[in-house]
């Protein structure tokens, strides 16, 4: 007994710890990179594995169970591949172009070979398909031209649903991506998403459908928002995961798009649930609560930065700080941080500092715009992957914050011209 009950705990060691693996052959430029596996959980992606890279090859093992969509991110090249998991292994081979630029990915297993070629056949739908319906008006029914326009029409407006078959996730995957695709919004209903949320299975979550589809049912609720979206919360049960999955999703679309109204009715919702809140709902709270008016912000050591001996923001001694988060990719930080640079000496006169944290996934890229601004900055260098995110509630760049000499939040202004009203520098 006890030798079968020894076997039996390490089948069940084998199960837990070694679900599925990831293997990707990788240029030899991308040997020293860092490359990391995450998995979904609406659209807050979460890291699943680490790479190891070995003789050209990048093996991820996974250790929990996991069906839905994954992406392998390479940092050296600032660059993901996606791919979908059904919680078996993974085998792919990709190159680099001439500008490094991830290229010719070629799938080993038959899950994402299905996968890439409905990719493939969504880009002809969207490209070349209504071209060729013009094209083909221009031809007699009779004539061969028009017969061949006909024949590759036709294979580009169907499916091969029989492929599906032993593949439910991209069964599922490919049946609702109409609420995820904004060009089939006009044939959707308030209830057709509220039905499609509260009747799902399991694959919603890990799906990446679930953000934008809510988007596209706020666009077709825009007759009365607040009513529908009560409903779907009500259809949903906010006592359960996914509808407190859900709820999160939502607040964090009205905070994006400066819905504040709303964004406050079901932030007081969520704060006042008595059920047990999921982790994703909890961050969210925890966000926000970090970052409202009146809170003591969040301290952050910093990791590189620039223009300062200090260790952290604390240190950072002024009657008042303005906390800039950005990126050097932001075309709307590019038109912002200069009027503040414009106006920093007199910033510096009022013994106000500036604080920026960037959100690069490249050091390089972030010291090279960084080092034109003379007040402090600091990055992690993981883009989105930052800590900024989740402790701070950023949601866009540029995002402002203004801070009193005891790292109170006073203000939250929206552009830098607010930054500068509320501070009365003209």
């Amino acid at each position: 007994m006890k030798k079968l009950l020894l076997a039996s705990s390490i089948l069940l060691s084998t199960y837990s710890f070694s679900q599925f693996n990831v293997k990707v052959e990788i240029p030899s430029y991308l040997a020293d990179s860092e490359v990391y596996l995450y998995g979904f959980n609406g659209s807050k992606e979460i890291l699943y594995s680490k790479a190891k890279i070995s003789n050209n090859i990048a093996s991820f093992k996974v250790d929990k169970q996991y069906v839905g969509m994954m992406r392998a991110f390479f940092k050296k090249v600032n660059s993901s591949v996606n791919m979908v998991s059904e919680n078996k292994d993974i085998m792919f081979k990709m190159d680099l172009d001439s500008n490094n630029k991830i290229s010719n990915i070629t799938f080993q297993d038959q899950t994402n070979q299905l996968f890439s070629n409905d990719v493939e056949l969504q880009k002809k739908q969207e490209l070349i398909l209504p071209a060729l319906i013009q094209i083909k008006d221009y031809y007699k029914p009779s004539e061969s031209f028009y017969k061949s326009l006909d024949s590759e029409i036709n294979a580009l407006s169907s499916k091969n649903l029989v492929a599906y078959e032993g593949h439910p996730f991209l069964e599922f995957y490919n049946k609702n991506q109409k609420y995820s695709n904004q060009e089939k919004v006009a044939e959707l209903k308030p209830e057709d998403f509220i039905n499609f949320y509260s009747k799902s299975g399991e694959y919603l979550e890990t799906s990446t459908i679930l953000k934008p589809s809510l988007i596209n049912f706020l666009n077709v609720s825009k007759a009365n928002v607040e009513g529908n979206v009560d409903k779907l919360l009500d259809a949903v049960n906010l006592e359960t995961p996914r509808g407190q999955t859900i709820l999160s999703e939502l607040i964090e679309i009205f905070s994006t798009y400066g819905m504040d109204k709303l964004k406050d009715k079901y932030l007081t919702q969520a704060n006042n649930l008595k059920c047990t809140i999921n982790d994703r709902l909890a961050s969210t709270i925890k966000a926000n609560k970090n970052t409202e008016i009146g809170a003591k912000m969040p301290n952050n050591t910093f990791v590189n930065a620039i223009h300062t001996k200090a260790k952290s923001l604390y240190d950072i001694k002024a009657s008042k700080k303005i906390v800039v988060f950005w990126s050097s990719t932001c075309s709307h930080c590019e038109a912002e941080l200069p009027k503040l640079l414009e106006k920093y000496d007199k910033l510096k006169a009022q013994n106000i500092e500036i604080v920026g944290f960037s959100l690069d996934s490249s050091l390089e890229d972030f010291k090279a715009k960084a080092n034109l601004y003379p007040w402090v900055n600091d990055s992690e260098g993981k883009g989105w992957y930052s800590s900024y995110g989740d402790t701070y509630n950023i949601v866009a760049t540029p995002t402002y914050f203004v801070l009193d000499a005891d790292n109170k939040i006073v203000s939250k202004p929206n552009h830098v011209g607010d930054v500068l009203d509320y501070l009365k520098v003209n």
